[in-house]
């Protein structure tokens, strides 16, 4: 005999196993697009991601002109500083939107590049730790992978940036077909 709260708790768990099989199958299809036409995907992510960033600038130029001339409080310098600063964030925003792809690439070299310093400075932390560290050899190891892939991220910040949508690609795909076997395997509450 089922109650309403039986029926509820059903209800949910089949709610939940579709969103689970629905998530799973978006990422599966997005990670394939990444695998399969690598190049077109990032222009689409690259693009929109210009545009949002564009957009951000303006509305943020905007904001800071309406505070030079809204404000109460504002001093001349302050206001000054204000009027400036929207409009170069206006004039960057123009300039982003302007060409969308280009600045999508300039973002990605600049997350390549700042993954690189990151991965680098991790190495040299690792090798600070070495002699309190319980097995040296592995922190080595990790140390002199961490650097060795900063400084190639550095130098080669396209290449690592394409490694990286790619390997994306291949977790999405991965993890959404995780997401959809839980889906079918979940357990119905009762």
């Amino acid at each position: 005999m089922t109650t309403p709260e039986t029926n509820t708790l059903q209800r949910a768990g089949d709610g939940l196993r579709v969103a689970l099989g629905v998530g799973g199958l978006i990422a599966v299809a997005l990670g394939l697009f990444v695998l399969f036409a690598p190049g077109s995907s990032a222009k689409i992510a690259l693009t929109a991601t210009a545009v949002l960033l564009g957009i951000y600038a303006v509305i943020v130029g905007v904001v800071y002109l309406g505070t030079s001339i809204f404000s109460r409080t504002l001093g001349g310098w302050a206001r000054t500083g204000h009027i400036l600063l929207g409009l170069l964030y206006i004039i960057g925003g123009a300039i982003m939107m302007s060409n969308l792809f280009m600045t999508g690439v300039v973002i990605a070299v600049f997350i390549a590049i700042t993954i690189g310093v990151l991965w680098l400075l991790e190495g040299i932390m690792a090798f600070t730790v070495l002699k309190s560290s319980e097995n040296k050899v592995w922190t080595v190891i990790y140390a002199v992978i961490s650097i060795l892939a900063g400084i190639t991220m550095m130098f080669t910040p396209m290449m690592g940036a394409t490694v990286l949508w790619l390997l994306l690609g291949i977790s999405m795909v991965v993890l959404g077909v995780v997401q959809v076997v839980r889906a079918f395997t979940l357990k119905p509450a009762v």
